[in-house]
């Protein structure tokens, strides 16, 4: 991990096209700016976390939700 020191309205330059700007500090909390092309998703951890759980819920079938498929009839 790469570990920067960075002031407020500072910023930090992630490949060619992502800049993260320190907006604000207020006690242990930092606000952070940032812009990235639109086709690059930005979400908290916490959010993206959440998302991948969704999706691999999803991915998995409840068996009552595949009853018919495969020429066979419900009981």
């Amino acid at each position: 991990m790469l570990v920067l020191s960075r002031q407020r309205d500072e910023s930090i330059i992630i490949g060619d096209n992502i800049v993260i700007t320190i907006v604000d500090i207020r006690g242990d909390k930092v606000r952070l700016g940032i812009e990235a092309p639109s086709e690059i998703p930005v979400h908290r951890r916490e959010v993206y976390e959440a998302i991948q759980r969704e999706n691999l819920r999803a991915s998995r079938p409840d068996p009552k939700d595949t009853t018919g498929l495969g020429g066979q009839k419900p009981p």
